[in-house]
């Protein structure tokens, strides 16, 4: 039987489907380029096509692609941007977020408690 305390606690735990509020910071407005629209034109033509078949684009390509998207996304982030990796409003599972999360771990040979410290020595 629990405590009258450990109960009260309980009850002032935020329910489990109760999802933290995100605040994203917008990006600085970039004037539009031909690189970036053929990068929008790219996405949308992978997802297009990824919904029509698993194997749309090589093991190859996917990884080319994702290597020069962290480059290009740490590379601003060290540069002062506050925006997140994905925009607000572009519905990707939590599901998707962490298997890709735990992928880049793991290529970059990295365990979950190393990037919690690293977090908490940069405060990112």
């Amino acid at each position: 039987m629990s405590s009258p305390k450990g109960a009260a606690a309980k009850s002032r735990r935020p329910a489990a489907s109760a999802k933290p509020k995100i605040i994203v910071a917008k990006p600085k407005v970039v004037a539009n380029n031909e690189l970036s629209a053929d990068a929008i034109k790219l996405a949308d033509q992978i997802e297009r096509a990824f919904a029509k078949s698993d194997d749309a684009i090589s093991v190859e390509a996917m990884q080319a692609l994702m290597g020069a998207l962290c480059r290009v996304y740490a590379a601003q982030v060290e540069n002062g941007a506050k925006f997140t990796p994905i925009a607000e409003g572009q519905v990707v599972s939590p599901t998707g977020v962490m298997v890709t999360a735990s992928g880049l771990l793991r290529a970059a040979n990295l365990a979950v408690f190393e990037l919690g410290m690293w977090q908490s020595w940069t405060g990112r």
